[in-house]
């Protein structure tokens, strides 16, 4: 067809520019050039180029420049032009905006998270997506509680098995279930984290709600003289609507919640200023983690027994610090002495290890370098730190015999720990009881409990020809100990104690535990 010309022009004067040759080039762009001239009025510069007509050296500013391209081709720039940002700084914030918990902040609460995690649009994106690494965040999750058990799908659906004596399976009754059971009661509401405690789950959604179920239900629950009052079915908590929560954890004398913002708070254990404030036992109101937390965000917590640890994100590096209990040395600071307040763990340093995901045991803990190494420190009982004794290690100490194996992720529980590698080998090691580290596949029946002092592969898990990407193992001094294998399918196996229906699969007459991995009938993708 015949040649249209057009006349490009500036956006920062509106003084028209050379011609330039274009095919059906559509006026739009034009007028929304012009529709900014105003606001960006800054030296004389042509957008298309000074040199040659059709030139696009992205003389103007970029996002102007991407917004011309828009146009162009009729698809939106979903943002407003900003002078400030280069097209870098635009990317990233294009793709903080496609995560759920972006959508329903304000203006003002995105500037004020960009400051808190930096002032880069870059860093809080990094800080996003370090959350997601460690805590599947918006993906699915199968977790071994104690006694009971919770399958979270991609879909934001929740299923829930295993013991009831207190309604933590969230169907209204304190029946036993064996077999999954879908949580009905949460219809239309999207579930991306759950943590779980003896007798208690606690739920997350999409838009940052807290929803409690079982004993001491936070604030829920009213006591008397029979103790907490049992709450059977989900319930909103509260006293966290004001905070918009994207993880929990649950340990034996307290729980803490993260927000998106990266603040952590705790629910009681404030007594004696165990956790930064001071506070009753029975104290249900969340209060923040005091200390030199409170100006750095923070993307993943753990608790243990009587601890926790806070895996934090600053533009020099990922650090982690811990606060509570420092018996066996699980704090991690060379010493055994409590911590009132959270205290760096400075020995990553020391080891130029950079933290991607911690795991707090009940009494040991353990963290994935970003270069796939693994430290544990804490109590070394049955050897569960994997460094081929039952010595304590007070500071973290590099696991020598998986130098040659590249970790993506670390579980801990009660004396047991799982490593999985970036190609989904199962490494585990410590307490044999309830057949929980999977290996007598290779070793026969006589042997299946049987204590591990080094990183054993689990032979079992490779059978499956699946490949595994989460472990989850039951992290609790009072219950017989039952493990998680999830796939990148979707897929859950299952192996370890099954007395009160937690596997998720129905066993034999006087069966109360299965030693080799089982799937459960449940599609979580």
């Amino acid at each position: 067809g015949t040649a249209n010309q057009t006349v490009p022009m500036d956006v920062t004067t509106g003084e028209a520019g050379p011609p330039i040759q274009s095919n059906n080039v559509v006026d739009q762009s034009l007028s929304l050039i012009s529709s900014w001239q105003q606001a960006f009025r800054r030296q004389q510069r042509h957008c298309f180029g000074d040199s040659c007509p059709g030139e696009f050296p992205l003389a103007a500013n970029p996002s102007i420049v991407l917004h011309v391209t828009c146009a162009f081709f009729r698809k939106p720039a979903n943002f407003a032009p900003d002078c400030k940002l280069s097209l870098s700084e635009l990317a990233a914030l294009d793709l903080c905006q496609k995560r759920s918990i972006f959508e329903h902040m304000t203006l003002d609460e995105r500037e004020a998270f960009k400051q808190r995690c930096g002032g880069s649009w870059k860093l809080v994106l990094r800080f996003l997506l370090a959350g997601e690494t460690c805590c599947r965040r918006e993906k699915s999750q199968a977790i071994a509680g104690p006694g009971h058990s919770i399958a979270v799908t991609s879909k934001g659906q929740v299923y829930s098995f295993g013991s009831n004596n207190s309604g933590q399976l969230g169907h209204g009754t304190l029946e036993e279930e064996w077999r999954p059971r879908l949580i009905r009661s949460l219809q239309g509401i999207q579930i991306i984290q759950a943590a779980v405690g003896a007798g208690r789950t606690m739920l997350i959604s999409d838009a940052g709600l807290v929803y409690a179920f079982g004993k001491d239900s936070f604030g829920e629950a009213e006591y008397g003289d029979q103790g907490p009052k049992l709450v059977t079915t989900p319930t909103l908590v509260e006293s966290l609507k004001h905070i918009f929560v994207v993880q929990a954890a649950i340990g034996n004398f307290f729980t803490a919640v993260l927000s998106r913002e990266g603040r952590v708070y705790t629910f009681s254990w404030g007594k004696d200023a165990k956790l930064g404030h001071q506070t009753e036992p029975n104290d249900l109101e969340p209060r923040l983690l005091l200390g030199p937390l409170e100006n750095i965000p923070v993307v993943q917590i753990a608790a243990g027994y009587c601890y926790l640890l806070v895996l934090a994100c600053q533009p020099s590096g990922m650090s982690v610090y811990s606060v509570g209990c420092g018996l066996g040395g699980k704090l991690g600071h060379g010493s055994r002495t409590d911590e009132r307040y959270p205290r760096l763990i400075e020995q990553f340093q020391m080891l130029n290890l950079q933290p991607m995901v911690v795991a707090a045991g009940a009494w040991h803990a353990a963290v994935v370098g970003q270069d796939g190494r693994v430290c544990t420190w804490g109590w070394g009982r049955y050897g569960c730190l994997g460094h081929g004794n039952e010595e304590c290690e007070s500071v973290p100490k590099v696991i020598e015999s998986l130098s040659n194996v590249k970790a993506v992720h670390v579980a801990t529980g009660d004396y047991t720990t799982f490593v999985v590698s970036e190609d989904g080998d199962v490494y585990s090691f410590g307490c044999g009881e309830s057949s929980s580290l999977g290996h007598s596949d290779e070793e026969g029946q006589a042997n299946r409990h049987a204590n591990v002092l080094s990183p054993k592969l689990v032979t079992s898990l490779k059978g499956i020809n699946e490949r595994v990407v989460q472990i989850s193992l039951t992290n609790s001094l009072y219950w017989n100990a039952h493990t998680f294998a999830l796939t990148d399918t979707g897929k859950v196996y299952a192996f370890g104690a099954g007395d009160k229906g937690q596997l998720g699969i129905e066993l034999l007459v006087n069966q109360t535990e299965r030693s080799k991995p089982e799937r459960i009938i449940i599609d979580l993708n």
